[in-house]
Protein backbone atom coordinates (compact mmCIF):
# COMPACT_ATOMS: atom_id res chain seq x y z
CA UNK A 1 0.00 0.00 0.00
CA UNK A 2 1.36 3.53 -0.69
CA UNK A 3 0.59 6.88 1.08
CA UNK A 4 0.95 9.65 -0.93
CA UNK A 5 0.76 12.99 0.86
CA UNK A 6 1.23 15.43 -2.49
CA UNK A 7 -1.18 15.98 -4.89
CA UNK A 8 1.21 15.48 -8.13
CA UNK A 9 2.11 12.25 -6.80
CA UNK A 10 -1.67 11.32 -6.18
CA UNK A 11 -2.30 12.27 -10.11
CA UNK A 12 0.48 10.30 -11.58
CA UNK A 13 -0.77 7.28 -9.79
CA UNK A 14 -4.01 7.87 -11.25
CA UNK A 15 -2.41 8.83 -14.81
CA UNK A 16 -1.00 4.70 -14.47
CA UNK A 17 -4.36 3.67 -13.39
CA UNK A 18 -6.16 4.89 -15.93
CA UNK A 19 -3.58 4.22 -18.40
CA UNK A 20 -3.68 0.25 -17.44
CA UNK A 21 -8.18 0.63 -17.83
CA UNK A 22 -8.56 -0.21 -14.37
CA UNK A 23 -11.05 1.49 -12.16
CA UNK A 24 -10.81 3.13 -8.92
CA UNK A 25 -13.25 3.01 -6.27
CA UNK A 26 -12.35 6.32 -3.40
CA UNK A 27 -13.61 6.59 0.14
CA UNK A 28 -13.06 10.29 1.50
CA UNK A 29 -13.00 10.43 4.95
CA UNK A 30 -11.64 12.87 7.86
CA UNK A 31 -9.58 10.12 9.58
CA UNK A 32 -10.81 8.86 13.19
CA UNK A 33 -12.05 5.67 11.22
CA UNK A 34 -14.48 3.23 12.76
CA UNK A 35 -16.50 0.24 11.68
CA UNK A 36 -18.58 2.64 9.41
CA UNK A 37 -15.62 4.15 7.26
CA UNK A 38 -14.69 0.25 7.16
CA UNK A 39 -18.09 -0.94 5.69
CA UNK A 40 -17.20 1.49 3.03
CA UNK A 41 -13.70 1.10 2.32
CA UNK A 42 -14.67 -2.99 2.00
CA UNK A 43 -17.99 -2.12 -0.56
CA UNK A 44 -15.06 -0.19 -2.16
CA UNK A 45 -12.42 -2.92 -2.78
CA UNK A 46 -15.34 -5.60 -3.79
CA UNK A 47 -16.64 -3.47 -6.62
CA UNK A 48 -13.13 -1.66 -8.14
CA UNK A 49 -9.71 -2.77 -9.33
CA UNK A 50 -7.70 0.00 -7.47
CA UNK A 51 -9.03 1.29 -3.89
CA UNK A 52 -7.99 4.70 -2.99
CA UNK A 53 -8.53 5.86 0.62
CA UNK A 54 -8.43 9.90 1.16
CA UNK A 55 -7.68 10.84 5.06
CA UNK A 56 -7.66 14.81 5.25
CA UNK A 57 -9.60 16.86 8.15
CA UNK A 58 -10.77 19.31 5.88
CA UNK A 59 -11.19 23.15 8.20
CA UNK A 60 -13.16 24.50 4.78
CA UNK A 61 -16.15 22.48 6.76
CA UNK A 62 -15.78 23.80 9.97
CA UNK A 63 -17.77 26.35 11.24
CA UNK A 64 -16.56 26.10 14.65
CA UNK A 65 -13.23 26.42 15.61
CA UNK A 66 -13.51 25.16 19.01
CA UNK A 67 -15.17 21.91 17.37
CA UNK A 68 -12.28 21.58 14.70
CA UNK A 69 -9.54 21.47 17.18
CA UNK A 70 -11.08 18.71 19.07
CA UNK A 71 -11.95 16.41 16.38
CA UNK A 72 -9.99 13.27 17.05
CA UNK A 73 -6.78 12.63 15.03
CA UNK A 74 -4.97 9.44 14.90
CA UNK A 75 -3.37 9.32 11.21
CA UNK A 76 -0.73 6.41 11.91
CA UNK A 77 -3.81 4.40 13.31
CA UNK A 78 -5.85 5.07 10.39
CA UNK A 79 -3.05 4.18 7.67
CA UNK A 80 -2.65 0.95 9.26
CA UNK A 81 -6.37 0.22 9.67
CA UNK A 82 -6.53 0.92 6.00
CA UNK A 83 -3.67 -1.09 5.56
CA UNK A 84 -5.41 -4.06 6.81
CA UNK A 85 -8.18 -3.81 4.46
CA UNK A 86 -6.08 -4.20 1.59
CA UNK A 87 -6.43 -0.57 0.22
CA UNK A 88 -3.54 0.47 -2.95
CA UNK A 89 -2.82 3.98 -1.91
CA UNK A 90 -4.09 6.10 0.93
CA UNK A 91 -4.10 9.84 0.32
CA UNK A 92 -2.82 12.15 3.25
CA UNK A 93 -2.40 15.71 2.09
CA UNK A 94 -1.96 18.44 4.39
CA UNK A 95 -3.56 21.68 4.33
CA UNK A 96 -0.65 23.31 2.95
CA UNK A 97 -1.24 21.14 0.49
CA UNK A 98 -5.08 21.42 0.00
CA UNK A 99 -5.10 24.63 0.12
CA UNK A 100 -2.01 26.64 -0.99
CA UNK A 101 -1.14 30.57 -0.27
CA UNK A 102 -3.55 32.73 -2.14
CA UNK A 103 -6.32 30.03 -1.99
CA UNK A 104 -9.52 32.07 -3.01
CA UNK A 105 -11.63 29.35 -4.81
CA UNK A 106 -14.72 27.87 -3.69
CA UNK A 107 -17.68 25.61 -4.72
CA UNK A 108 -20.74 27.13 -3.68
CA UNK A 109 -24.57 25.25 -3.47
CA UNK A 110 -28.20 26.22 -3.31
CA UNK A 111 -31.11 24.63 -2.12
CA UNK A 112 -30.05 21.71 -0.70
CA UNK A 113 -27.12 23.68 1.17
CA UNK A 114 -30.44 26.06 2.51
CA UNK A 115 -32.06 23.33 5.27
CA UNK A 116 -30.74 21.01 7.74
CA UNK A 117 -27.31 21.60 8.25
CA UNK A 118 -26.93 24.28 6.22
CA UNK A 119 -29.48 26.32 8.10
CA UNK A 120 -27.31 25.85 11.73
CA UNK A 121 -23.67 25.81 10.29
CA UNK A 122 -23.29 28.93 8.19
CA UNK A 123 -20.22 27.94 4.85
CA UNK A 124 -19.83 23.97 6.21
CA UNK A 125 -21.43 23.15 2.55
CA UNK A 126 -19.48 25.48 0.82
CA UNK A 127 -16.50 23.70 2.61
CA UNK A 128 -17.31 20.49 1.45
CA UNK A 129 -18.51 20.95 -2.00
CA UNK A 130 -15.19 22.51 -2.54
CA UNK A 131 -12.55 19.75 -0.79
CA UNK A 132 -15.37 17.38 -2.60
CA UNK A 133 -14.83 18.72 -6.43
CA UNK A 134 -10.78 19.36 -5.48
CA UNK A 135 -10.50 15.31 -4.16
CA UNK A 136 -12.53 14.23 -7.48
CA UNK A 137 -10.10 15.99 -9.86
CA UNK A 138 -7.37 14.57 -8.33
CA UNK A 139 -8.35 11.16 -7.84
CA UNK A 140 -10.87 10.82 -10.27
CA UNK A 141 -12.29 7.97 -9.21
CA UNK A 142 -14.90 5.91 -11.20
CA UNK A 143 -16.87 5.35 -7.97
CA UNK A 144 -16.65 7.30 -4.44
CA UNK A 145 -18.83 6.05 -1.24
CA UNK A 146 -20.61 7.65 1.61
CA UNK A 147 -22.33 6.75 4.20
CA UNK A 148 -26.30 7.65 5.13
CA UNK A 149 -25.72 9.29 8.65
CA UNK A 150 -24.61 12.42 6.12
CA UNK A 151 -27.97 12.65 4.28
CA UNK A 152 -27.53 16.00 3.21
CA UNK A 153 -24.18 15.66 2.60
CA UNK A 154 -24.68 13.22 0.00
CA UNK A 155 -27.91 14.76 -1.27
CA UNK A 156 -25.81 18.08 -1.81
CA UNK A 157 -22.54 15.81 -3.32
CA UNK A 158 -25.34 13.80 -5.87
CA UNK A 159 -26.17 17.30 -7.10
CA UNK A 160 -22.83 18.60 -7.49
CA UNK A 161 -21.51 15.44 -9.47
CA UNK A 162 -24.97 16.48 -11.58
CA UNK A 163 -24.92 19.91 -12.00
CA UNK A 164 -21.21 20.08 -13.18
CA UNK A 165 -21.07 17.05 -15.20
CA UNK A 166 -18.46 14.97 -13.08
CA UNK A 167 -17.58 11.74 -14.39
CA UNK A 168 -17.96 9.74 -10.97
CA UNK A 169 -20.68 7.49 -9.15
CA UNK A 170 -21.70 8.24 -6.20
CA UNK A 171 -22.61 4.79 -3.54
CA UNK A 172 -24.50 5.29 -0.49
CA UNK A 173 -23.87 2.82 1.82
CA UNK A 174 -26.26 1.80 5.07
CA UNK A 175 -25.73 3.49 8.01
CA UNK A 176 -23.48 1.21 10.97
CA UNK A 177 -24.60 1.29 13.81
CA UNK A 178 -23.46 0.14 17.29
CA UNK A 179 -25.92 -2.98 18.83
CA UNK A 180 -27.93 -0.46 20.95
CA UNK A 181 -28.39 1.55 17.89
CA UNK A 182 -26.17 4.74 18.22
CA UNK A 183 -24.64 5.65 14.51
CA UNK A 184 -21.27 5.46 14.29
CA UNK A 185 -19.02 8.42 14.40
CA UNK A 186 -16.02 9.81 14.91
CA UNK A 187 -17.48 12.04 17.29
CA UNK A 188 -18.26 9.29 19.58
CA UNK A 189 -14.97 9.49 21.55
CA UNK A 190 -15.91 12.39 22.63
CA UNK A 191 -18.74 11.50 24.71
CA UNK A 192 -18.05 10.29 28.42
CA UNK A 193 -19.94 7.40 30.08
CA UNK A 194 -23.24 9.71 30.88
CA UNK A 195 -23.37 11.40 27.82
CA UNK A 196 -23.27 8.01 25.72
CA UNK A 197 -26.04 7.11 27.49
CA UNK A 198 -28.16 9.89 26.88
CA UNK A 199 -26.82 10.03 22.91
CA UNK A 200 -28.84 6.86 22.40
CA UNK A 201 -32.08 9.04 22.64
CA UNK A 202 -31.40 10.22 18.89
CA UNK A 203 -32.08 6.59 17.72
CA UNK A 204 -34.65 6.23 20.06
CA UNK A 205 -36.94 9.41 18.69
CA UNK A 206 -36.23 8.10 14.83
CA UNK A 207 -37.63 4.47 15.92
CA UNK A 208 -40.73 6.74 17.64
CA UNK A 209 -41.27 8.83 14.22
CA UNK A 210 -41.11 4.99 12.58
CA UNK A 211 -43.54 3.48 14.80
CA UNK A 212 -46.02 6.19 14.72
CA UNK A 213 -45.46 6.57 11.01
CA UNK A 214 -46.32 2.68 10.87
CA UNK A 215 -49.15 3.36 12.86
CA UNK A 216 -50.51 5.38 9.89
CA UNK A 217 -49.68 8.87 11.75
CA UNK A 218 -48.78 11.14 8.67
CA UNK A 219 -48.59 14.95 10.17
CA UNK A 220 -45.26 16.03 10.20
CA UNK A 221 -45.82 18.30 13.10
CA UNK A 222 -46.90 15.55 15.51
CA UNK A 223 -43.95 13.06 15.04
CA UNK A 224 -41.93 16.31 15.70
CA UNK A 225 -43.67 17.16 19.22
CA UNK A 226 -43.20 13.26 20.42
CA UNK A 227 -39.38 13.25 18.74
CA UNK A 228 -38.74 16.80 20.85
CA UNK A 229 -40.14 15.42 24.10
CA UNK A 230 -38.07 12.29 23.74
CA UNK A 231 -34.79 13.64 23.41
CA UNK A 232 -35.63 17.04 25.83
CA UNK A 233 -36.32 14.46 29.03
CA UNK A 234 -33.18 13.19 28.54
CA UNK A 235 -29.97 14.51 30.24
CA UNK A 236 -27.32 16.35 28.75
CA UNK A 237 -28.90 16.65 25.32
CA UNK A 238 -29.96 20.04 23.24
CA UNK A 239 -31.70 20.13 20.27
CA UNK A 240 -30.27 21.75 17.04
CA UNK A 241 -33.17 20.50 14.35
CA UNK A 242 -35.41 17.53 14.19
CA UNK A 243 -37.03 17.90 10.77
CA UNK A 244 -38.94 15.87 8.22
CA UNK A 245 -38.56 17.45 4.91
CA UNK A 246 -38.54 15.76 1.48
CA UNK A 247 -35.98 12.48 0.52
CA UNK A 248 -34.84 14.36 -2.71
CA UNK A 249 -35.43 18.16 -1.96
CA UNK A 250 -34.73 18.44 1.30
CA UNK A 251 -37.76 20.88 1.60
CA UNK A 252 -39.96 20.47 5.28
CA UNK A 253 -43.12 18.77 4.92
CA UNK A 254 -46.11 19.08 7.06
CA UNK A 255 -48.08 15.83 5.71
CA UNK A 256 -45.78 12.29 4.97
CA UNK A 257 -47.22 11.01 1.38
CA UNK A 258 -45.32 8.09 0.28
CA UNK A 259 -41.30 8.94 1.55
CA UNK A 260 -39.56 11.45 3.61
CA UNK A 261 -36.66 11.75 5.44
CA UNK A 262 -36.30 12.12 8.88
CA UNK A 263 -33.40 14.14 10.38
CA UNK A 264 -32.17 15.04 13.29
CA UNK A 265 -29.07 17.30 15.03
CA UNK A 266 -28.58 17.24 18.59
CA UNK A 267 -26.21 17.99 21.10
CA UNK A 268 -24.85 15.75 23.70
CA UNK A 269 -22.94 17.46 26.29
CA UNK A 270 -20.11 19.22 24.15
CA UNK A 271 -20.64 16.77 20.95
CA UNK A 272 -23.39 17.21 17.87
CA UNK A 273 -24.24 14.20 16.41
CA UNK A 274 -26.43 13.75 13.47
CA UNK A 275 -28.71 10.69 12.55
CA UNK A 276 -31.68 9.87 9.91
CA UNK A 277 -34.20 7.55 8.79
CA UNK A 278 -36.41 6.76 6.31
CA UNK A 279 -39.92 6.77 6.21
CA UNK A 280 -41.71 5.21 3.35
Amino acid sequence: MEVITKINEMRTKVFSVKDSKKSIGFVPTMGALHGGHISLIRSAKRENDVLVVSVYLNPAQFDNKDDLDEYPRQLNEDIELIRKEEADVVFAPGTEEMYPDGFCSYVTQDKLTDTLCGRVRPGHFKGVTTVITKLFNIVKPDRAYFGQKDYQQNAVIKRLVGDLNMDVNIQVCPTVREEDGLALSSRNKRLNPDERRSALCIYGALLKARAMFASNITDAKEIIEEMTAMIKNTEHTKIDYISIVNDYTLEDLSSINEKALVAVAVWVGNTRLIDNTILE
